[in-house]
């Protein structure tokens, strides 16, 4: 009977063991980015929050050029009405990374040892983000959001998201990608507590070289609410409503 009680004990130190150190390892993974985030743009960039995260087109190839000018985009420069749209989201598809941070809806950090979870409420999708050292699988069909793994660098969390489809638009005017398209973040809060994600993007059948962009978010004290897309598929009704939603109208 002691000997029984003497391997529980020990079962049970060992595991509180591992478990103060799952959460030590939480602590000194930088800052705690959990919370509701919703869009707060830079002031030089508000004109551009629908185009591919800066003000001048990406340096496209030739293939890209030319799926560029087939794109039937509801914004920019050539955009046309929604009923003429070809862009994949008015089909209930997926918009992919990066582009889901140009979408007006809030999302959610969750962060947790090992992973940390993006959950926006554009069409409620989720975005796992594995911090545990795995590599990327290998198993894994192209996919809308891409397969991503991160690491820590102090109190920024570096993502590297690959293995991508070429059904989606890197942003809302319609600049194209290939399935070689690679995304990689840098996830921080900057002095006023405002979530900043660098962008980098690599794509060398799409873009001639990488470039860059920028979000920057506030914590909002909201809920994320249910958006089904296949419910909402006539939200051409209040598009309107939308183009004209100002994030920065209350801080």
């Amino acid at each position: 009977m002691l000997q029984r009680e003497t391997m529980l004990i020990g079962a049970l130190v060992t595991a509180l063991m591992l478990s103060s150190s799952l959460f030590a390892q939480t602590d000194e993974h930088g800052d705690d980015l959990s919370g509701v985030w919703t869009n707060f743009a830079i002031e030089a960039s508000r004109p551009f929050q629908n185009s591919a995260l800066r003000g001048d087109p990406p340096p496209m190839t030739a293939w890209a050029q030319e799926r560029y000018a087939q794109a039937k985009p509801t914004f920019g420069s050539k955009s046309v009405a929604v009923v003429e749209t070809n862009d994949p989201v008015y089909d209930c598809f997926r918009p992919g990374t990066p582009r889901i941070y140009l979408h007006p809806f809030p999302m959610e950090i969750i962060q947790t040892p090992g992973r940390v979870l993006m959950l926006f409420e554009y069409d409620h999708t989720v975005r796992q983000i594995y911090t545990d050292g795995r590599e990327h699988r290998t198993d894994l069909a192209p996919m809308w959001m891409g397969d991503a793994t991160g690491h820590w660098e102090g109190e920024t969390l570096v993502v590297e998201t690959v293995n991508f489809n070429d059904k989606t638009w890197i942003d809302r005017e319609g600049v194209p990608h290939s399935d070689q398209l690679r995304v990689f973040e840098r996830i921080r809060l900057d002095e006023d507590d405002n979530l900043l994600i660098d962008i980098t993007i690599e794509d060398p059948v799409a873009f001639t070289e990488s470039w860059t962009g920028q979000r920057r978010y506030r914590r909002v004290d909201w809920n994320i609410e249910e958006f089904a897309c296949m419910d909402n598929v006539v939200f051409a009704e209040y598009e309107q409503e939308i183009l004209n939603y100002d994030p920065n109208a209350t801080q």
